[in-house]
């Protein structure tokens, strides 16, 4: 026992010895070594500190690239793109028999044509203007639809009803039941630039349905104003703009967007020879849509069974000679009817139709060209000028409803 504890005692007093002395060679250290020391400490920090420095400058480089990548398009994208919807829709179609005995009168009333209808899928996209969940797509993407699926970049998915439709115009206004949803924000198509940029985002060919997001296509404003006589299903596109923003299948109903992430029209239409976009595609402008859309919400669509109460003929060489006019351009009234429009708007028996809304008027057909192509409905206001005994003036009419 004697022998362990005197080599404890031992240890404990080598301990403070060497303890002692490193205190004692501390604090009698060569005045040159301290400095050299010291200055070692000094370099020590100086490389900590321009690590330090160093990490910063790379954080900031690597900020800068990545607001560099960021431009008016991709934040467009970013404001516009969580208010964009894919469309699912299932509708009834009607299809024809063919026979060759129709070409025939006799064996066509013999034989009548039958018609089947059939359910079918169509998709497209839209784009909510409300918190509520008012959407805005194209008509004749749910044309006849029997149910009406649309999915949000969140993944939900709604049964939207059509609060109103417009076949003319081609516009449609749904309703899903929801609350606080992103919604885009409507611009001024009027304020349009050829040249600026043009963002198309939708549901192309259903890839929506990949992961609830849309797809971005880039491209300019080409042309704007283009107007298209009525096509062969009766529906009439005036002051289109055109964009080389890629538009293909699934797109209809989708935004088109400004460089500000406003929404300037609705992708409607293309040009196309075989089927797939040529950089020539046609979007319906938002306030014209603005316009539709008031209506459909106060009435649930839009009434176009308005009339003139004007009778008109065409001139020829002889009524010209007659009323001393310079040609024979233009129509002429033949009869008013009391208490009609045309009455309300002080038109007379024999009044020279020469342009209507600006646009002159070289005979019926153009009259009738100009009523057909429009977009006119009830409440709408026309200006007329015509000559009456030589003098030409203004005559404001406003359609009102057809009476039945």
């Amino acid at each position: 026992m004697k022998f362990w504890r005197d080599i404890l005692l031992g240890f404990l007093l080598g301990a403070i010895g060497v303890l002692a002395y490193k205190e004692y060679s501390r604090s009698h250290q060569d005045p040159q070594l301290q400095a050299a020391l010291a200055a070692v400490q000094m370099q020590q920090v100086q490389v900590q500190n321009a690590v330090a420095q160093n990490t910063v400058l790379k954080d900031q480089a690597a900020q800068e690239i990545n607001e560099s990548r960021r431009n008016a398009i991709t934040r467009a994208i970013e404001q516009v793109a969580p208010a964009v919807v894919g469309i699912n829709v299932t509708q009834v179609r009607e299809y024809r028999t063919q026979n060759p005995f129709w070409d025939d009168p006799y064996f066509r009333n013999l034989l009548p044509q039958r018609v089947y209808r059939q359910k079918v899928e169509n998709l497209g996209s839209g784009f909510i203007i409300s918190k509520d969940g008012l959407v805005i797509t194209n008509e004749h993407v749910v044309h006849n639809a029997t149910e009406i699926i649309v999915t949000t970049t969140s993944g939900d998915k709604h049964n939207a009803q059509i609060v109103g439709a417009d076949y003319y115009s081609d516009i449609a206004l749904l309703k899903i039941v929801a609350e606080n949803l992103p919604h885009a924000s409507l611009g001024n198509s009027d304020s349009v630039i050829i040249g600026e940029w043009a963002i198309a985002l939708g549901n192309p060919f259903g890839l929506f349905s990949n992961n609830n997001q849309p797809s971005a296509t880039v491209g300019v404003i080409s042309a704007t104003n283009r107007d298209f006589d009525r096509n062969a299903e009766g529906r009439v596109y005036k002051d289109m703009i055109q964009t080389d923003a890629s538009i293909n299948r699934g797109n209809s109903g989708g935004p088109l967007v400004d460089g500000e992430g406003a929404v300037i029209g609705m992708a409607t239409m293309i040009f196309t020879e075989s089927g797939g976009s040529l950089g020539i595609g046609f979007a319906i402008p938002v306030n014209r849509i603005k316009e539709i859309i008031d209506v459909l919400q106060a009435q649930g669509g839009v009434n176009r069974n308005y009339w003139t109460g004007l009778s008109i003929q065409n001139l020829d060489r002889l009524i010209a000679l007659s009323m001393k006019l310079s040609g024979t351009d233009g129509v002429i009234v033949t009869d008013v009817e009391p208490n009609s429009p045309g009455d309300k708007a002080a038109f007379h028996v024999a009044d020279v139709i020469l342009a209507v809304n600006d646009r002159p008027v070289k005979n019926y057909n153009s009259v009738r060209s100009f009523l057909e192509n429009e977009d006119l409905k009830v409440g709408d206001r026309l200006t007329f000028t015509v000559n009456r005994d030589g003098k030409n003036l203004d005559l404001i009419l406003r359609l009102e409803e057809m009476p039945r």
